[in-house]
């Protein structure tokens, strides 16, 4: 089983799993977000030595490219994804309190009542994106991601699909 480490940088093909990550507290920049934008190989390579990222990846080739900095994971979907990453060591929990912006990977912050967009829930915490600026709160999308998570940590009679 390889040793997998964040902080992490996915490519194009796990924009799904990169989201998951950041929703578990995880430093998971991803190659098709804002400012970073590139599908390229060598790219994703040099930024992922350059940043000390362990780069996730769909792409054979490509993780074999990347050596130890690689993880290459085969399942299509992101259920399975995330089964081979916690097969592998890596703790798939949502915190109480999030760090990671699912949408951009900024750091989050609470914000008062009175910074709330007007569509929060009028009770529970809101946090806001300090990258970005988006706000979310523990909803539904918050409540389906915990159920995925904890049916993966349920499941431990599934073939690991990742490999280095």
């Amino acid at each position: 089983m390889p040793d997998v480490q964040a902080p992490f940088l996915l490519d194009a093909m796990l924009g799904k799993l990169a989201t998951y990550l950041r929703m578990c507290g995880y430093d998971a920049a991803y190659a098709l977000d804002e400012g970073r934008m590139t599908e390229a190989d060598d790219a994703l390579l040099a930024a992922a030595r350059e940043e000390g990222r362990t780069l996730l990846t769909r792409d054979r080739e490509l993780a074999a490219r990347a050596g130890d900095r690689g993880t290459l994971l085969t399942s299509r979907t992101v259920e399975d994804q995330l089964r081979a990453l916690s097969e592998a060591g890596l703790a798939l929990e949502l915190d109480d309190r999030p760090a990671r912006c699912g949408s951009c990977n900024g750091s989050v912050e609470q914000v008062s009542a009175g910074e709330r967009v007007a569509h929060a829930p009028d009770e529970g915490r809101v946090w806001r994106c300090e990258r970005c600026g988006q706000q979310f709160w523990k909803g539904s999308h918050w409540e389906r991601v915990g159920g995925t998570l904890a049916d993966i940590r349920g499941d431990s009679g599934s073939e690991s699909s990742i490999s280095e």
